[in-house]
Formats: structure tokens, sequence, C-alpha cells
């Protein structure tokens, strides 16, 4: 997955800039970024403090890691009952 080049802080603090009344064209365009990740970032992460977003990030690792664990036994059981049955 493509890393952002933002930090957390600074999707905070362009969240912040535009709930202050910036409007969304100057910051995309003070920040070289596009309407659309601004959008997202709002949708995602709307309402958060820095805390929250760490936490959800934090969640979303774990995330990834067990749905691979889970991927990984669901294939060593169908092998299994491939080779009894």
């Amino acid at each position: 997955m493509k890393k952002s080049k933002y930090s957390d802080a600074q999707i905070m603090a362009i969240l912040k800039q535009a709930e202050n009344g910036v409007p969304v064209s100057d910051l995309c365009r003070e920040h070289g970024m596009s309407s659309a990740s601004f959008y997202k970032w709002r949708s995602k992460y709307g309402g958060m403090d820095a805390s929250l977003m760490a936490r959800m990030k934090e969640l979303d690792e774990e995330n990834k890691r067990l749905k691979k664990m889970y991927a990984e036994k669901s294939m060593q059981n169908d092998l299994l009952k491939e080779a009894l049955g």
C-alpha cells in the first residue's frame, strides 16, 4: 500500500484550517493535494483528534495482521481436507 506523504499531524492541521473557514480550493493549492484527498480525509478523520487517529491506525494494522493469519489457516485447512478427502 502506498505511504501517504502527509503525516497524521499535517492531515489534522489541514482539516482544522478547513473548519476555521479556509476555502478547500485554497488549502489544496497551498498543500499540493487534490480536493478528492481532502474530502476523503474529512470523511475518514473528521471530528477526530490525534490520539483517536493513531488508535484507528493501530486497529487497522491489527486487522490486516488478523486477516492474513485467517487466510493462512483457512488455506491450511483446505489443504488438509483435500489431502484427507
